[in-house]
């Protein structure tokens, strides 16, 4: 569900052409990924009963580097989307909107296949 809503908010900051939004896309994503306080985990301590932490089952994979696989992804989508958008957006403009769509998809139906490489090279 996070990917399907980070996906959305994308494509709507994209769409609506509000770089604020964007900005603060890049910014969360980063801070998650450097300090691994993710929204979802803040949002739970805050109010314990009104939202629910579901743990993911175990992935069967060998893990050689000991990096969450979703930690990476979100830096490795913050530092796509940082150079694409912010310095060379006149020329690289469709990057931003494949990752948008990209993440979306990957949301809506449960599979990430940036997710799925990471953690098949090693990431936890």
């Amino acid at each position: 569900m996070y990917r399907a809503f980070l996906g959305a908010l994308l494509l709507g900051g994209l769409i609506f052409d509000w770089q604020w939004l964007m900005y603060l896309i890049i910014v969360t994503l980063l801070f998650e990924g450097i300090t691994n306080w993710r929204i979802p985990i803040i949002a739970h301590k805050l109010f314990p009963g009104v939202f629910e932490l579901k743990r993911c089952v175990a992935d069967s994979h060998q893990v050689r580097i000991e990096f969450e696989a979703e930690r990476a992804w979100r830096i490795m989508v913050a530092a796509i989307l940082l150079p694409t958008y912010v310095f060379f957006y006149h020329l690289l403009w469709f990057v931003p909107w494949f990752l948008a769509f990209a993440i979306l998809g990957a949301g809506v139906s449960g599979i990430c296949p940036g997710a799925f490489s990471l953690k098949r090279i090693g990431f936890k």
